[in-house]
């Protein structure tokens, strides 16, 4: 594929088809939540019985995305999306469908949460990675910001009209709408046409595939260093955002004000990748790891302030820089890992996001009772700044540049309709 000055990934047919995909799947995957707890609090269970059937749906997600990197580099990384969007479509719908028959179960809801958090797990990979299949390599900062505000957009969406949609048709309705969802993301996946990648070399068993994907993590300081510092972020962060943010905030300036400071985190996320079209630094992952220390204005403005304005402005902050971030991290991963290993790379990076969030979640409540509320969340934004500070020490993350695109022979076909 070839690129030209005044061309655009949306020009790009694969392209095109794999945001349409990934945004409409999200559309339904913001509803999905609201109308699940909805679904748990019908049948009868509460605080326990709704952290259960999350909580398992998060392990079952943990558990199977080191097969998913595994099975995204070995297997053409359409067919993986493809297929558990496809499976994925079918779980969701028998949810719906034993919600709207009355035959549906608590369990039943745990057993297939876990299925949907494998099927999650298998696709994942292979979804971040793929990205660069469908575009030049001059595009590809600017896909990557397209596909992520597309994605935010259809979660913004998503999450707005969930209440609404379970009040008019019920929980069973509202999944059944999410089974759709899926189902019309496989369908716009078989139209994504990418060159294939070719697979690992050498088939050492799975395991030795999983440990050629930790060993190429381990070959850049960069990616390990940032992944640790992800999962220092989830371990403090998430709890602070679930837990201790909705009674800090509540109990300061009201119940509503909650909900505006998570429209306006989102607001961030939405302008931060409108930033990144145009912005494109040559050190990205040095620019996004500094913006990253703005994620921390949001735990400190809660802890600090009983101001409206100032959680506000501390929530689009935390937005804002991190998907500066983001950006950068996404652009750095596909230029710099080789691409036989880039699904199995981004598996430890979601291990690393994903796998210390219980943990916090379950932690936050004793040692907020423990120092105190705004004591803690002190401690979360500090926390994050010095982890800020802990990797802007390494060279390999100051130094790191952007690679400049080569020109590369056109094929037409993948950027006609």
């Amino acid at each position: 594929m070839s690129t030209t000055r005044d061309d655009h990934p949306l020009r790009h047919a694969p392209f095109r088809w794999l945001v349409a995909g990934t945004t409409i799947n999200l559309l339904g995957g913001g509803i999905a939540p609201v109308a699940l707890a909805f679904a748990v609090l019908d049948l009868g269970g509460g605080a326990s019985e709704l952290g259960l059937v999350v909580g398992l749906y998060a392990l079952a997600d943990v558990g199977a995305v080191l097969f998913g990197g595994v099975l995204g580099d070995r297997l053409p990384r359409t067919v993986m999306l493809q297929g558990s969007a496809a499976a994925a479509a079918v779980a969701q719908g028998l949810v719906a469908l034993s919600l709207i028959g009355d035959w549906s179960s608590i369990p039943l809801l745990a057993v297939l949460g876990m299925v949907n958090g494998c099927l999650s797990a298998l696709g994942g990979p292979s979804s971040s990675a793929i990205t660069q299949q469908t575009v030049p390599a001059g595009l590809l900062q600017r896909a990557i910001s397209w596909r992520r505000i597309s994605q935010n957009v259809a979660l913004i969406l998503g999450n707005g009209v969930a209440g609404l949609l379970v009040v008019w048709v019920g929980s069973g309705w509202a999944l059944a709408f999410d089974a759709l969802t899926f189902a019309v993301a496989a369908l716009l996946f078989t139209q994504v046409r990418v060159p294939a990648v070719p697979a690992p070399a050498a088939q050492a068993g799975l395991w030795g595939e999983v440990a050629d994907g930790f060993r190429e993590v381990m070959r850049h300081t960069w990616l390990w260093l940032l992944i640790l510092q992800a999962l220092l972020y989830h371990l403090f962060y998430g709890g602070a955002q679930s837990v201790l943010g909705p009674i800090v905030v509540s109990d300061s300036i009201g119940r509503p004000a909650w909900g505006w400071a998570l429209s306006a985190m989102m607001v961030g996320f939405v302008v931060g990748g409108l930033v990144t079209l145009r912005w494109r630094p040559r050190h990205a992952l040095f620019v996004g790891t500094c913006f990253l220390a703005l994620t921390a204005a949001f735990p400190l403005a809660m802890a600090w302030s009983d101001s409206l304005v100032v959680v506000l402005v501390g929530a689009w902050l935390h937005g804002f820089g991190l998907e500066i971030f983001s950006v950068g991290w996404d652009l750095s991963i596909q230029e710099q890992v080789d691409p036989d290993k880039l699904a199995r790379v981004y598996s430890f990076d979601m291990i690393g996001s994903f796998i210390a969030r219980p943990v916090g979640l379950v932690l936050t409540g004793p040692l907020a009772a423990l120092v105190g509320s705004r004591a803690w969340l002190t401690v979360v934004g500090a926390v994050i700044v010095g982890s800020v500070l802990m990797s802007l020490t390494s060279g390999d993350v100051r130094r790191l540049q952007r690679r400049e695109a080569a020109p590369e022979p056109s094929v037409p076909a993948a950027a006609t309709p």
